[in-house]
């Protein structure tokens, strides 16, 4: 069975072939990043506006690059929650179209939930991907991107549950608030990383939180705590903006507070998997989201437990339609209406 994935949640516009749920046929990822750079943050309206002008060509490059036809296509999957509301309806709306056109069932995705299905991707024509085995049943699941974090417990592919989630900011968020507020590049999580690696992470002692559902997490306050060291390091109080920091912190005093930070925020991810891993017993541990292309995060869970951990290939982490259209074959019972199929910004 091959479908065709339609991911556009957030700035990347993407289509991809998959078969039988984990051969990748192509995959074709056009990014709207670089616009959103210079504002440090995705800006809702200029992403959609991306979408609009590129998805038509990802879609025919996705089918081209595949060497299939229409004809050829058994289904559509396409991401309808969550994410900005705009970007979502340029996905949905011409997924329903083409649905409705060439005559093909439709399949609405979760994005997040779709994340640890990258795991799923294991055999592809394409140069230049590393790829795992096939997990297996039961599975833990830690998705970490920039909106979201959440562990969750697969049964199998149909029966899951939400073990935890963030109360405030998702972990890939903080990567992002702490990347600006030591004055490096959007995005945060690549930047914060490569600093990382020229800091002492046990030089700035950081909190954990900790919440009454162990599995549960909260990186606000470690956020806050960031921001209150970088204030002393300046010899400045709680009152000395934060814009103003990167002009008189030096370089290894960024690079301190970027790797304690991070150890911080990975070691608190680590220690709820663990926790997790001791009372469920899975079979594999699937990590999924942009933060697992995170080597250090993926060093520390490899360490740290005792099941094999799986991790996308780096490409995989972001947002991809392989995902979309993995998930879509796995989970597949009963099509969406291609009239009706509506977008879910949050969840």
């Amino acid at each position: 069975m091959k479908i065709l994935g339609i991911e556009s949640s957030a700035d990347e516009t993407a289509a991809s072939v998959v078969q039988d749920g984990h051969k990748m046929l192509s995959s074709v990822v056009a990014s709207s990043l670089d616009l959103h750079t210079v504002y440090g943050g995705i800006v809702p309206e200029i992403a959609a506006r991306s979408h609009i002008e590129t998805i038509i060509p990802v879609i025919e490059r996705a089918m081209s690059d595949a060497g299939t036809d229409w004809i050829d296509i058994d289904a559509i999957a396409v991401t309808n929650r969550p994410g900005l509301i705009g970007s979502l309806l340029i996905g949905v709306m011409t997924a329903r179209t083409l649905a409705i056109v060439k005559k093909k069932p439709l399949y609405g995705v979760n994005h997040v939930l779709a994340h640890t299905y990258a795991n799923f991707i294991t055999e592809t024509p394409l140069p230049g991907y590393s790829l795992g085995k096939p997990p297996k049943f039961p599975a833990l699941g830690l998705i970490v991107s920039g909106g979201h974090t959440q562990l969750m417990l697969y049964k199998n592919h149909k029966d899951y549950i939400l073990l935890g989630q963030t109360k405030d900011d998702a972990v890939g968020e903080a990567f992002d608030k702490v990347a600006k507020i030591l004055g490096l590049p959007y995005p945060g999580g690549p930047a914060v990383d490569k600093a990382a690696r020229k800091g002492d992470p046990t030089s700035v002692k950081l909190p954990k939180a900790r919440l009454p559902n162990g599995y549960d997490f909260s990186f606000s306050g470690l956020k806050t705590a960031v921001l209150r060291a970088a204030q002393a390091m300046a010899g400045k109080d709680f009152t000395f903006p934060s814009t103003q920091l990167p002009k008189v912190l030096n370089a290894g005093q960024k690079a301190d507070l970027a790797a304690s930070f991070q150890k911080t925020a990975i070691d608190t991810l680590a220690e709820a998997v663990k926790a997790a891993e001791a009372q469920f017993k899975p079979s594999s541990v699937l990590l999924g989201g942009g933060v697992a292309a995170n080597q250090s995060l993926r060093q520390t869970l490899t360490k740290s437990l005792r099941t094999t951990l799986l991790c996308p290939d780096i490409k995989l982490c972001t947002d991809n339609a392989a995902m979309i259209a993995s998930a879509a074959f796995y989970w597949h019972d009963k099509a969406d209406s291609p009239y009706k199929l509506a977008v879910i910004p949050s969840l």
